[in-house]
């Protein structure tokens, strides 16, 4: 351990190098006659910039320069994402973050039949190379830092990333920016997955190897956290398996034959940020502590190397639907945590994104909300504010010892690619969301005006609406106009080599990728021609037992409702029946997991599809299964079209007494337009689940004794 004199000079000497011409002492900030250092050197050693960057990542971190800010969007086309990226640009933001919809995420192409709902709804459609060309035209790619979240299909959207550059005159070598490519997280949590865990980890490794080569600027996997912590996980397991996952493709470019510190210094990571404050501060410091040590271990040796860089976005699970102008708060508080532990880029949501699709207005407050930090509270004047505060560090040193007792048990395993495929970390993420939802339902962690401080009523709030057949629909003809004017006889060449290089396990996949795109292939056409081989991976749902029961015990409502279903049983000789669906692409499971886990152990007999099922398949089992209710989660705006095809579906079958149940981020304009559909009732976010379950049982009797 360094003395406090020597870390001054480590410090000072780093510090100069960052401001090369500028004055160390420039740094230093007056408050009306109180003259602050920018940096406080405590007993220990710390030193921002310094291994294992406890403390930051930089000497001077952002009293020399803020952090980047960025807004995750797509919106139905690339026209209206193209507009909404450079009217952003226009007003502050520093780089942008792209939303691709369900459909791209899936390696699906907008006419395909299983995406009819999910076309344009949650992010913007990406069919070819010439979508992608509007999606940034007028944007200089070789100025602009370009992250995208795209783990599944990633092949075909960077190559076309790649070539819509290439045609704007901008080479690979000068693009800045970062791919997602994170897919071990994606078999736990999010689910936009399309292969098998082992050629998924092979294309991981095939772009690292590729953007190592010729994209020095571009970072090459961004490992996350942040789905982990809205599908439920506490502090400690997002940390601990997004460093886990980081472990697997670092190992992964190893075994091709990459040099650890030609690559490593273009990872990059991305956590979620939550309401709890302090604790979501520290899990970002220990990050860095714990990612250092790691690197060591893997044999790095270049600092740089052993740097966690890392984007942040606060959480959407910590949004309400009820009163949501608490949400404007509760941004601002998770933005603050995010910058007090020294994240390198940050994205805030607002107040709707609870209730629908994120609206110009709720992007505005969020934008704004990150301007006010950076130049209004003063909170980028000092580095590290809170370095040495005894609360922040004894929570830094607890959250690296109960995380690295946790990646040592994943290690055990045999890694995080290993771990995924026995699927325990999905299910204690699983348990944590069910754990924390049955305290939020007795009102043991309150949440204001869900839970406790409730409005009586609320006023209805202006949301954005997209029209999924109008997107689906210009899609489909600029694809049919791609397929009529493109060389096809390249085209097919292009992807017979894709196809051969998958086969025969060599050669780069995204380098035979980039050769489709060139020739036109669609994402679809390049997505299937890696299927061809690696199949499409579809994972065995599980339902957990006995977390509420648990959680309940003793509890008079719960008690309640399980004497309810014991008197149905008695009256109709079996319990009643629900099957739980998720219908389209999206692969948001959290809700759907949670219903099923308490219905069951309420004592409802409960039946989960598989995700990513249409409403035909789903009428399918509920014929099969003789079900009671359907249960629809809907977390990305699909219900509209979804929805009605179900119970037309059903309705077919002469299931008219099936009871239809929707949940999950539904706007309430469209509740009437739902209803009018044939559903039951409507369960919207901050709904508790013994609530839910007295509805559904309520409609399910009714439904009986009408018969």
């Amino acid at each position: 351990m360094v003395s406090k004199e020597e870390a001054e000079g480590i410090w000072q000497t780093l510090a100069q190098q960052e401001l090369r011409d500028t004055p160390v002492d420039a740094l230093k900030r007056d408050y009306g006659g109180l003259e602050v250092d920018p940096v406080y050197l405590g007993d220990d050693g710390a030193i921002p910039g310094v291994e294992p960057f406890t403390r930051g990542v930089r000497a001077t971190m952002y009293a020399n320069r803020p952090w980047t800010i960025r807004q995750y969007a797509g919106f139905s086309t690339a026209e209206e994402s193209n507009r909404f990226y450079r009217q952003a640009l226009e007003r502050g933001q520093k780089g942008l973050s792209v939303a691709f919809d369900l459909a791209t995420h899936r390696g699906y192409d907008s006419d395909h039949p299983r995406v009819v709902g999910d076309v344009g709804k949650a992010g913007v459609a990406i069919d070819s190379v010439e979508d992608m060309k509007i999606l940034f035209d007028g944007i200089p790619l070789d100025e602009m830092s370009v992250s995208m979240t795209m783990n599944g299909a990633v092949i075909p959207v960077l190559a076309m990333f790649i070539v819509a550059a290439e045609e704007q005159g901008v080479s690979q070598d000068k693009l800045s920016g970062t791919i997602q490519n994170d897919i071990l997280k994606e078999f736990m949590v999010r689910n936009t997955y399309i292969y098998p865990p082992e050629p998924s980890m092979r294309i991981v490794g095939d772009i690292i190897a590729h953007t190592a080569q010729h994209m020095p600027k571009f970072n090459s996997i961004s490992i996350s956290g942040y789905h982990m912590h809205e599908a439920g996980a506490t502090a400690v397991q997002e940390l601990a398996y997004t460093l886990a996952d980081g472990m697997d493709y670092v190992r992964a470019a190893q075994e091709r034959g990459l040099d650890i510190d030609k690559f490593a210094g273009r990872l990059s990571f991305f956590f979620g940020i939550g309401m709890n404050f302090f604790v979501e501060i520290a899990k970002l410091r220990a990050a860095r502590t714990l990612w250092s040590r790691i690197m060591t271990d893997l044999g790095a040796k270049d600092p740089r190397s052993k740097m966690l860089r890392t984007h942040c976005q606060t959480s959407g699970v910590s949004l309400t639907e009820q009163d949501p102008y608490n949400n404007v708060v509760r941004t601002a508080f998770e933005a603050m945590a995010a910058v007090l532990g020294g994240t390198q880029s940050l994205h805030t949501n607002s107040f709707d994104e609870a209730i629908a699709l994120p609206s110009e207005t709720s992007s505005r407050i969020a934008r704004n909300t990150q301007l006010i930090l950076q130049h209004e509270t003063r909170v980028t004047d000092v580095i590290d504010p809170l370095g040495g505060s005894y609360y922040i560090e004894a929570l830094t040193e607890q959250m690296v010892a109960q995380a690295e007792k946790l990646i040592a048990e994943v290690e055990t395993q045999g890694g995080m690619t290993k771990a995924v495929q026995s699927g325990e970390p999905k299910l204690a993420i699983e348990k944590a969301a069910a754990v924390r939802q049955a305290a939020i339902d007795r009102g043991e962690e309150v949440i204001v005006g869900v839970n406790r401080y409730r409005l009586d009523a609320q006023e209805p709030i202006e949301t954005l609406e997209i029209d999924n057949a109008k997107v689906r629909a210009a899609q489909i003809a600029r694809l049919e106009q791609l397929r009529n004017t493109r060389d096809e006889a390249r085209c097919q060449s292009a992807l017979s080599a894709l196809r051969e290089f998958a086969a025969m396990d060599e050669g780069n996949l995204l380098e035979a990728a980039i050769e489709a795109a060139r020739a036109r292939a669609s994402l679809g056409e390049i997505s299937l021609a890696m299927e061809d081989v690696f199949g499409r991976y579809n994972a065995t749902t599980r339902v957990l037992s006995g977390v509420y029961a648990s959680e309940y015990a003793d509890d008079p409502q719960f008690e309640q409702a399980r004497e309810r279903i014991a008197t149905f049983q008695k009256a109709h000789r079996r319990p009643p029946s629900i099957f739980v669906a998720k219908m389209g692409q999206d692969g948001h499971d959290r809700g759907a997991k949670v219903i099923a886990t308490a219905f069951a152990d309420i004592g409802f007999d409960v039946h989960m599809g598989q995700l990513f099922e249409t409403p035909h398949e789903v009428a399918a089992h509920a014929d099969e299964l003789k079900v009671d209710a359907v249960g629809v989660s809907s977390l990305a705006a699909g219900h509209k079209t979804l929805v009605p095809e179900l119970i037309a579906a059903l309705r077919e079958r002469d299931l008219d007494e099936v009871a239809v149940f929707v949940g999950g981020v539904i706007p309430s304009t469209d509740y009437d337009f739902l209803r009018e559909a044939g559903v039951s009732d409507i369960f919207g976010p901050g709904t508790n689940v013994l609530d839910a379950a007295f509805s559904v049982l309520d409609r399910i009797e009714g439904k009986l004794s009408n018969r």
